[in-house]
């Protein structure tokens, strides 16, 4: 790190320390806010990158005794954030299943003194199924392995998570490369720096300990068709941690309350209508906690200093996914990336040659692919994907995964970057489901299962289980289900508009600043070290543009300031300009270049 520390950009190989350095000395010299953008598919090393981000800040940055909890908070946030939001997948041990971004605040002296979190979007359908060499969230499996032995005998629990029917789907409990022991202990530690009080544990890993019951309630079918629960246990344990009358919770898993004109009847629930009920509550009480975890994290960084701060934000999201079989989550995921993607072709390819064509300067247009059309494809007012499911969402009717994929094809089936087995010709049928469509993103083909679209798109909690929640005495919960919530009858915006919208708000944020960019290539598919696949890496860097960039950044100037700015800068170097210049900068900066002795060739002067 030392290496690194304020040395000129150009001087050393390249190294993320380097673009943190940069970064952090153009915002001290400029007082400008500053963006690092880390993008890359999923595994290839963007969260270990954020991380080495944060470890630089807080081992070079000045630092004095009374901020050095800012900085260990700061540093501490990301394993609790871990442990609650990331997961072993097929193509990574420690996937990031949320988006985050996060705000370094510092004072006028470069000194961190506190930060900001968003998330975006936690993968809630893991909290109650994983695919075959999957896990769930680490926390589960940290909690039964680390627990003390009296926390565990209190949240009702054992050790064996195949005991556990939300743990046990993907069989991928026991893998070797995790230490769920060790990072239990990491987790516990943050939590007494981030200032978590024994109270809000105890609700937090209540709640944990619930959802690990819930998924253990067995329903049986009565001789009338209705859903029972014919063994209590699991249901005492979940009312005695959520502070929740067993018989309530109980009846809300069994019965939906339906409102009539002038009273409410009690419908009993099928078979299947209860599994959905009881693993939409496990959702939505994961999902907001999550969210509780977050602004209780934002409550412990946020600074009690009142002059001015200047800020170097941090982008660590999910990366392009292709899995054997790929269903809404990575649509929304692999849809980011394509948001992402356009920003970088904005910010870069594209605005940087206007750049030049703006400025006067002579300039041969370098051609690349403009990603436009495939989000366009998506997200398009009454056109797009997300137009077309919620409006399957919201329609009266029956309305099915099937019905989506129909309408896909009679509104979007004309479009050059689309494709079901009913569109696709003789060869690319054979590899597309009935029940399936194909995108062609920037970084791929991807083929999509619409099973479960509506249904994880609606996100539906039924009212009746809000009420059990918004009564329950874990004040964790209080929080999250509030009671104003029933008032409100207003249907929610479906998951996919929600995304859209906080997405949309992302892009804002990061085009307000001034960026950085770290590309993370991933080596090959075995998470093997020292091993590179030559084919997979060409397939990203071609994707991802990098021969794009390199040519733009070869025919044009690495280096582009504006004249007051520069200076600013090189004033000192010019008797001339020193100690000040009182004509227009541009002619000072004129002045200053010819007394150095630059060449015409190697530099130019825009208007």
């Amino acid at each position: 790190m030392e290496l690194y520390q304020g040395v000129n950009f150009f001087e050393l190989p390249p190294h993320v320390y380097a673009i943190a350095d940069n970064a952090y000395r153009m915002m001290c010299s400029e007082l400008t806010n500053h963006l690092i953008l880390i993008s890359g598919e999923s595994g290839a090393g963007k969260t270990e990158a954020s991380k080495k981000i944060l470890q630089y800040f807080a081992m070079t940055c000045p630092m004095t005794d009374s901020l050095e909890v800012a900085r260990d908070r700061l540093l501490l946030s990301n394993p609790v954030l871990e442990a609650f939001g990331n997961a072993k997948t097929l193509r990574n041990d420690n996937s990031s299943r949320f988006g985050k971004y996060m705000d370094i605040q510092f004072d006028f002296k470069g000194i961190p003194i506190g930060g900001h979190i968003i998330s975006y979007m936690i993968e809630k359908s893991r909290v109650v199924y994983q695919n075959q060499g999957e896990r769930n969230f680490h926390i589960f499996y940290q909690l039964l392995e680390g627990g003390e032995e009296e926390l565990l005998a209190y949240l009702g629990l054992e050790r064996d998570p195949q005991l556990y029917r939300y743990l046990s789907q993907g069989h991928g409990a026991n893998e070797s490369s995790i230490n769920d022991k060790n990072d239990w202990h990491t987790v516990s530690n943050a939590f007494s720096v981030i200032d978590f009080t024994e109270d809000d544990l105890e609700n937090l890993f209540g709640i944990i300990a619930s959802i690990l019951h819930l998924g253990n309630i067995c329903f049986r079918e009565s001789r009338q068709g209705c859903s029972t629960i014919p063994v209590m246990q699991e249901i005492k344990w979940i009312a005695k941690l959520l502070g929740v009358q067993p018989s309530a919770l109980r009846e809300a898993l069994t019965h939906r309350k339906v409102e009539a004109k002038t009273e409410e009847v009690m419908c009993p629930l099928t078979l299947e209508l209860s599994v959905y009920a009881r693993d939409a509550m496990a959702k939505a009480v994961y999902g907001r906690t999550f969210t509780w975890l977050v602004n209780k994290i934002n409550s412990s960084l946020a600074s009690k200093e009142f002059t001015k701060k200047t800020v170097i934000g941090l982008l660590d999201i999910y990366g392009f996914e292709v899995f054997d079989k790929n269903g809404f989550e990575q649509f929304c995921i692999n849809y980011c990336n394509e948001k992402l993607q356009q920003l970088l072709i904005e910010s870069t390819l594209k605005a940087e040659q206007a750049e030049y064509e703006m400025e006067g300067i002579e300039w041969e247009p370098i051609q690349y692919f403009n990603n436009k059309i495939i989000c366009d494809l998506v997200e398009e007012r009454h056109k797009g994907i997300i137009s077309i499911l919620d409006e399957e969402c919201i329609r009266p009717g029956p309305a099915t995964d099937l019905s989506f994929l129909e309408k896909l094809e009679e509104k979007v089936g004309k479009h050059a970057h689309f494709q079901t087995r009913k569109l696709a010709g003789p060869t690319g049928r054979k590899r597309i489901g009935w029940m399936e469509f194909r995108l062609f993103h920037y970084a791929g083909e991807v083929t999509y299962c619409t099973k479960g679209f509506l249904e994880k798109n609606n996100d539906i909690l039924y009212r009746h289980l809000k009420e059990v929640l918004c009564s329950s005495q874990n004040s964790i919960l209080k929080e999250c289900f509030l009671v104003a919530e029933l008032e409100n009858r207003r249907r929610s915006p479906t998951v996919r508009t929600q995304f859209k919208n906080s997405l949309s708000s992302l892009l804002d944020i990061l085009i307000s600043k001034e960026p950085s960019y770290i590309r993370c290539i991933k080596p090959n598919e075995k998470k093997e070290p020292s091993k590179f696949d030559d084919f997979l890496i060409r397939h990203q860097v071609k994707y991802l543009g990098l021969m794009e960039h390199l040519r733009v950044r070869r025919a044009g100037f690495a280096y582009r300031r504006k004249y007051e700015h520069f200076l600013q800068r090189y004033k000192s170097l010019c008797p001339d300009t020193w100690p000040h210049w009182h004509g227009p900068p541009a002619e000072g900066v004129e002045r200053l270049i010819k007394y150095i002795g630059y060449k015409p060739e190697e530099y130019k002067l825009g208007r």
